[in-house]
């Protein structure tokens, strides 16, 4: 009697190394066009000739849910953006239906959590603590074409020159002249603050409310200076 052929070992297959998915969190600028469009855009070519560069090399997301748009009409928009050196990286308030391979994605607005609704649903000794914001300390100028990003809080123990950049989710103190453009409050933080020794900037701006250097006052500049949002206006003191 023939012995019974041997059946074949089960084997697994196992995922390749080289292809895996890893989650990030990138900070965007979010643009807001308002209606007529070509208005905006005059705006905006005025606003990039005292600037030029600004958005070069940086992630863009355009919200277009306060514009009555056709599919078309939204393709010229993106691409006149992109004619400008701004390159969109995702849509807010968009119909899904019109995004193809001419238009960016459209991406889904963050959540807001009301903290007394939260406290209902879940006691307060549950839910995880807030995590405290981070902060940052450079102790070197930054020069001409040098940007520098952070998440939380920037101090800078020196100068920021002509064509640097600093952004920050938080306040940024400079103790140092603040030649270049910098930039607070940029994730919608309207409680930032700027401090700097020499006031002297090419851009002031906290949550996307801004001066241009020939907005500033003259009584301001080579100044020590104070910046923050009130009522909805960048005020901008000398500190005595």
């Amino acid at each position: 009697m023939a012995a019974a052929a041997p059946k074949p070992s089960a084997t697994t297959a196992q995922p390749s190394r080289s292809f895996t998915f890893h989650g990030r969190t990138f900070l965007a600028f979010v643009l807001k066009p308002e209606m007529p469009t070509g208005r905006w855009l005059a705006e905006a070519d005025a606003w990039l000739s005292r600037s030029p560069g600004f958005f070069a090399a940086k992630p863009v997301v355009v919200d277009v849910s306060r514009l009555l748009l056709t599919k078309g009409k939204l393709a010229t928009l993106v691409a006149d953006l992109g004619s400008r050196g701004i390159r969109v990286m995702g849509l807010l308030g968009a119909d899904p239906a019109w995004v193809d391979d001419d238009l960016p994605p459209v991406l889904a607005p963050g959540r807001a959590i009301d903290p007394e609704t939260t406290r209902e649903k879940a006691p307060a000794a549950q839910a995880p603590p807030e995590p405290a914001p981070s902060s940052r300390v450079i102790d070197t100028h930054v020069r001409s074409g040098q940007t520098v990003f952070q998440d939380g809080d920037l101090t800078i123990i020196g100068s920021v020159s002509s064509g640097a950049e600093i952004v920050a989710t938080g306040s940024i103190h400079i103790y140092g002249a603040l030649r270049g453009r910098v930039l607070a409050g940029a994730d919608g933080n309207q409680a930032a603050h700027i401090f700097c020794r020499r006031l002297a900037a090419e851009l002031v701006a906290i949550d996307g409310y801004y001066r241009m250097a020939e907005d500033l006052p003259p009584s301001l500049l080579e100044k020590p200076a104070h910046a923050w949002l009130k009522d909805g206006i960048l005020t901008i003191k000398a500190l005595d």
